[in-house]
């Protein structure tokens, strides 16, 4: 086992053979204050990790184990990096009592019709949301021993429209959201239109009016609005292996101007380690994000259009998953909430 700290704070993974479990794995690699415990994955179970992750060497002679030792599992805090749909049955199955932060979508949503239409299947209930920056978010994640992190479309989306919505400064019943991702948000597993030949040189919109991250992005800024708010999302895939560029436009209250736009996003992320608000006419870019926990934000007012304009940059594995996981597991543990991340990009 690759010890990582003296301190015998422990982490288990369950979903590690994945891409957001292996950018966990890559995170925690750094972290100072934890140690990886049970490394669990599905059909790579047997196998050593470094024939899943060639890029991690200090954990090539660790064995994926099965999920059947999940109901064993000895561990400060178990993360949960797996398809939509099995976190309910491997949360129940863990000790009772045991911390558990969910990259997985099955704790999400507070409307059980909801969640069925989005995902289908049994609904296994709604665990503390685990996007600190919202207002009153951190000290719930402190408290929560289960801890649903967002997804990555939902963070991008909300980050720069949850300011506005609370200021009442956009319009709530007119969003309309165009991300771009990158192909590792789909997912490990082998589907034709994810291979290189398909991807490449191409930008393809999917899931067009029916994406499953809606009722989330919904849930999360009608909580902000303090109305019910009304979203057309449209996502797209894009020709890179991770990194997310949303735009989200929303009709501006009458009045509004680009400064009050800009002072409301600025004022809401005074002070935090990750998100970052860009100077006035600078617009955020992937580039900048890969490989960090932070988002990029950016407004102005489009006032021909009398719409507001937000663009948000993140890297889709990181604030957009993993990242965002170990951050919630901070603050769960008691560690200081940037242990083990980086606002820095990486580039070229």
């Amino acid at each position: 086992m690759h010890r990582i700290t003296a301190m015998g704070m422990t982490v288990a993974v369950a979903g590690a053979s994945g891409y957001g479990g292996g950018e966990l794995l890559r995170l925690l690699l750094g972290h100072p204050d934890l140690e990886i415990g049970e490394l669990i994955a599905g059909s790579s179970a047997g196998l050593d990790v470094g024939q899943v992750h060639p890029h991690l060497p200090d954990l090539a002679d660790r064995i994926f184990s099965s999920a059947s030792t999940l109901g064993g599992v000895e561990a400060d805090l178990v993360f949960l990096a797996l398809p939509h749909g099995q976190s309910g049955a491997a949360a129940a199955a863990l000790p009772a009592g045991t911390r558990v932060v969910d990259l997985g979508a099955d704790h999400r949503l507070a409307d059980p019709v909801a969640w069925e239409r989005a995902y289908g299947g049994e609904y296994a209930g709604v665990w503390t949301y685990g996007l600190p920056e919202l207002p009153g978010a951190r000290a719930a994640i402190t408290a929560a021993r289960r801890v649903a992190a967002p997804g990555c479309y939902p963070t991008a989306s909300t980050l720069p429209l949850a300011p506005l919505l609370a200021a009442g400064l956009v319009e709530p019943t007119d969003i309309v959201i165009v991300a771009a991702s990158g192909t590792s948000g789909a997912g490990r597993s082998l589907r034709p239109n994810l291979l290189g030949s398909e991807v490449m040189n191409n930008l393809t919109a999917y899931k067009v009016g029916t994406h499953q991250h809606r009722p989330e992005i919904v849930q999360t800024l009608t909580g902000s609005a303090g109305t019910p708010v009304t979203v057309s999302f449209t996502p797209v895939l894009a020709p890179m292996p991770r990194g997310i560029l949303a735009t989200a436009t929303a009709r501006l209250v009458p009045g509004t101007t680009a400064e009050a736009l800009y002072e409301a996003v600025a004022d809401a992320y005074t002070g935090e380690a990750f998100v970052r608000v860009l100077p006035p006419g600078r617009w955020p870019q992937t580039a900048s994000t890969l490989g960090s926990n932070a988002a990029h934000l950016q407004v102005t007012a489009d006032l021909e259009a009398g719409r507001a304009v937000a663009v948000t940059a993140i890297d889709n594995l990181a604030k957009g998953a993993a990242g965002q996981a170990i951050q919630c597991a901070n603050l769960m543990l008691g560690l200081p909430e940037t242990a083990g991340l980086s606002a820095s990009g990486v580039a070229p």
